[in-house]
């Protein structure tokens, strides 16, 4: 019996209203694991219909044996930029490359939105996340990083 996840056995899916309670749950869990859940965070995991949805972004769900295992999302930060944020996959998805197809299916749908810029605010304790950004083509810059206490890096990816 293989077990081993191939490509075909995850999709990504867009996100619909029902996935709100996931998108909420598969976040919350990473963020309380390693940090703590700020204002932010509050605001944009328990309404993610009218802050992310309603001003132009998007949300993915990745799918995996008929179970929401991972989600990640774009937020619009203007015309030309957008954020991928809240990406998270469960731990019992973890080595199936769900989050590079999520990080790949949000870079694809920031440029058919016309973005230019993609960008992303991390921590450095999340050596696997920040490795698979780098996969993904993004690059460190400055920034004073004021949006949430614990990002300690932004990296950008121009599109």
């Amino acid at each position: 019996m293989n077990t081993t996840a191939t490509p075909t056995s995850v999709t990504i899916i867009d996100y619909t209203p029902a996935h709100a309670t996931l998108f909420r749950e598969l976040n919350q869990a990473w963020i309380e694991r390693y940090f703590e859940m700020e204002e932010l965070d509050h605001k944009s995991l328990g309404n993610p219909d009218g802050y992310i949805i309603a001003k132009g972004g998007h949300i993915f769900m990745a799918e995996y044996n008929g179970e929401i295992v991972g989600t990640c999302a774009l937020i619009k930060v203007d015309n030309q930029t957008y954020e991928l944020a809240k990406m998270a996959v469960t731990d019992k998805a973890q080595g199936l490359k769900i989050g590079k197809r999520l990080g790949e299916a949000a870079i694809q749908k920031a440029r058919e939105l016309g973005a230019t810029t993609l960008m992303l605010l991390s921590n450095r304790k999340l050596e696997t996340a920040l490795h698979l950004y780098q996969k993904l083509g993004f690059v460190e810059v400055a920034d004073e990083l004021k949006e949430y206490k614990r990002a300690d890096i932004k990296m950008e990816l121009a599109l």
